[in-house]
């Protein structure tokens, strides 16, 4: 897995793991890869992947049954939650970025427009 060093390694984990939900490759109550083996498996410090694992605990993404292990929440909901906050970061971006361009709305709307018809 490689970082961008720009962002929090914790902050990127979260969103593998976001991104995972959203594909379906992780679904609610599975179970997820214990923090040490997580930390090995993509070469960063455990305290990393605890803190990560902490933050999506916190958001009611992850949960830790004692003697189990940490699971995907069972929340019908999450997977519309997630896929929400996510596309809102991005489109945000986005619109950030084009505006400090010099685009106007107008001229973003036609290149989203373009090229969602070039598809």
């Amino acid at each position: 897995m490689e970082f961008d060093s720009t962002r929090p390694i914790y902050l990127q984990i979260i969103d593998v793991i976001k991104k995972q939900i959203i594909r379906g490759e992780l679904k609610p109550g599975d179970k997820v890869l214990s923090q040490r083996d997580f930390a090995e498996k993509i070469r960063v410090n455990p305290n990393t992947v605890q803190r990560a694992y902490k933050e999506m605990e916190s958001m009611s993404i992850l949960e830790t049954i004692r003697g189990q292990g940490t699971f995907i929440c069972n929340r019908p909901e999450m997977l519309k939650e997630i896929k929400a906050e996510m596309a809102n970061e991005i489109l945000t971006t986005f619109i950030s970025d084009m505006r400090s361009l010099g685009f106007e709305t107008d001229e973003i709307r036609d290149i989203v427009n373009s090229s969602l018809k070039g598809e």
